[in-house]
C-alpha cells in the first residue's frame, strides 16, 4: 500500500470532536480516527518498548494497518507521548466526582487543596509508563517538539484550575497557573525517580510544593511573564535530566 493511499484511509475518517473550554465551541479533533485508533493500539505496547518506533508498529498491526501507517502520523513518535497527555488530561474531568466528591461536598473543600487533588489525580494516570517517562522528557525536549509539550501542560494547569471551580479573573489568573506549571513539572520529573509504594513520596513532594507556591505569586504579572515562566520551567525540568537544550 501506497503512502498516499495510506494518508487516504488514515484521514477518511472523521474523528469525534474533542473540547477543552467549555464556554466556546470546540476546537478540530488533535487526532483523527484512524489515528487514536493506532495511537491507542501502541500505547499498550509503549510499557515494554517506550515511546518508540517500534510501540508505533506494533500498534499500526493491532489496529489493522500496514507498519508504513506510521509515517503519516504527523509528528513520529512525538504523537504518542501527545497522545498520553491529551488523553489524560481530558480523562479528568470524567473523574472528577470521584475525586472531589459530588457538589454539595466538593463545595466544603478550599480550592487550594482540590487544585491538589486533581493535580494528584493526573499524576498518577502516568503510573503505568513512570518508568519510561524520562525517555519521553528527552523526546519532548527535542526543539520541534517544546512548543507542543509546553502547550499541552498549559492546557493542564488551566483544566485542572477549571474543574477546581476557582473563577479568578484578576492577575491570580497567571500566578496560580504559573506556579502550578512549576509545581506540576517538578513533581513529575522527581516521580520518574520515586519506588515508594503508591508514590508516597512523590504525593508528599506534591504537597510540598504546592505549600511553598505562594511564595511565586509576585513573579506573574502578565500573559507575557507566565509564557515566558512556563516554557523556561519547561526546559529547566528537561536540561535537569541531562538533555541538551
Amino acid at each position: 500500500m501506497t503512502t498516499r493511499a495510506v494518508q487516504s484511509r488514515l484521514h477518511c475518517v472523521a474523528a469525534p470532536r474533542r473540547y477543552h473550554s467549555y464556554d466556546h465551541p470546540p476546537p478540530p479533533p488533535i487526532f483523527s480516527a484512524a489515528e487514536s485508533a493506532i495511537l491507542s493500539a501502541a500505547y499498550a505496547h509503549v510499557p515494554e518498548h517506550g515511546f518508540t518506533q517500534r510501540a508505533l508498529s506494533l500498534g499500526a498491526r493491532t489496529a489493522g494497518y500496514p507498519d508504513i501507517s506510521i509515517s503519516v502520523l504527523p509528528e513520529g513518535v512525538f504523537s504518542l507521548i501527545k497522545y498520553h497527555l491529551v488523553t489524560a488530561r481530558e480523562g479528568l474531568a470524567p473523574r472528577k466526582v470521584s475525586v472531589l466528591g459530588g457538589t454539595e461536598n466538593s463545595q466544603l473543600i478550599p480550592i487550594p487543596e482540590r487544585v491538589e487533588l486533581l493535580t494528584w489525580e493526573r499524576l498518577q494516570a502516568n503510573g503505568a509508563v513512570n518508568h519510561r517517562w524520562q525517555e519521553a522528557l528527552a523526546i519532548m525536549a527535542q526543539p520541534s517538539n517544546i512548543p507542543g509539550a509546553l502547550h499541552e501542560l498549559a492546557l493542564l494547569v488551566d483544566e485542572i484550575y477549571h474543574l477546581s471551580g476557582d473563577t479568578s479573573v484578576d492577575p491570580s489568573w497567571y500566578t496560580k497557573r504559573g506556579a502550578l506549571s512549576l509545581v506540576y513539572t517538578s513533581t513529575e520529573l522527581f516521580m520518574t525517580n520515586d519506588r515508594s509504594p503508591g508514590f508516597q513520596e512523590t504525593r508528599a513532594f506534591l504537597q510540598r510544593r504546592l505549600n511553598e507556591s505562594d511564595s511565586l505569586g509576585w513573579a506573574f504579572g502578565s500573559v507575557r511573564q507566565w509564557v515566558g515562566f512556563t516554557a523556561s520551567a519547561g526546559v529547566n525540568v528537561l536540561r535537569s535530566k541531562g538533555v541538551r537544550i
